[in-house]
């Protein structure tokens, strides 16, 4: 949305500090309720659930412009836990600040709401991509997404852009071991559709990629996008 000068006179009243976040610190635990609303500026974040054997699952990527966890200015505590995947720099917004703002600003509150309903989007496809894709597709269905959202973010370059996960980290997203990943990771370079080389994506042939893993960006609810 467009703010007016009244909106972001608003947003400037807040009070938001800058702050920075080393790779892997984990920025919020699940349980917590945090005193603060934070947005990535540089860097890429996830969300996340560790199991009491010590494994975890990322469920979410983010990156430059997504709200970590604006649900807080309503939910009582957090449900699940968000960590660095890079070094971080976040803009962090008062909670209560964030409370007044959904309750006097209307057209604010509603882009706040917007963003939310886009996450739970892109959650559910999530779901369908974990429940009824092969490995190859669900992998190259999330390197169509983050393609996307990285144009939306200004942090692309035509088809390609950074992507800087492990085969780990990509695996414990996916449900796939690290051995698993990597021959996913080839069958799709072999194939002519892409190449991970140091932390960069690129994506050489994008409606073959669309095509295979069946991917419709419908969801990320982005039709203004140039």
């Amino acid at each position: 949305m467009t703010l007016s000068e009244e909106e972001k006179q608003v947003l400037a009243k807040v009070g938001a500090q800058s702050t920075f976040v080393e790779k892997g610190e984990v920025i919020i635990n699940e349980g917590e309720r945090p005193d603060y609303v934070y947005l990535i500026e540089k860097g890429w974040g996830c969300r996340y659930k560790l199991l009491e054997n010590g494994d975890n699952h990322i469920m979410a990527y983010l990156i430059p412009g997504d709200l970590c966890n604006v649900h807080i200015a309503i939910l009582e505590e957090m449900d699940h836990s968000i960590r660095a995947l890079t070094p971080l720099t976040l803009c962090r917004f008062p909670a209560d600040a964030m409370r007044d703002i959904m309750e006097n600003h209307y057209r604010l509150a509603r882009a706040l709401f917007w963003s939310n309903l886009v996450d739970e989007a892109v959650l559910r496809e999530w779901l369908v991509n974990m429940g009824t894709r092969s490995a190859e597709s669900r992998v190259a269905h999330v390197f169509c997404e983050m393609l996307i959202r990285s144009r939306i973010a200004g942090c692309a370059e035509n088809d390609s852009f950074e992507f800087p996960l492990t085969q780990a980290e990509l695996g414990e997203t996916m449900g796939l071991t690290s051995v698993h990943t990597n021959r996913v990771l080839q069958k799709l370079r072999q194939e002519g559709l892409v190449t991970l080389e140091k932390k960069r994506l690129t994506i050489h042939d994008w409606e073959r990629l669309k095509t295979f893993s069946q991917f419709d960006p419908i969801y990320l609810h982005c039709q203004h996008m140039p």
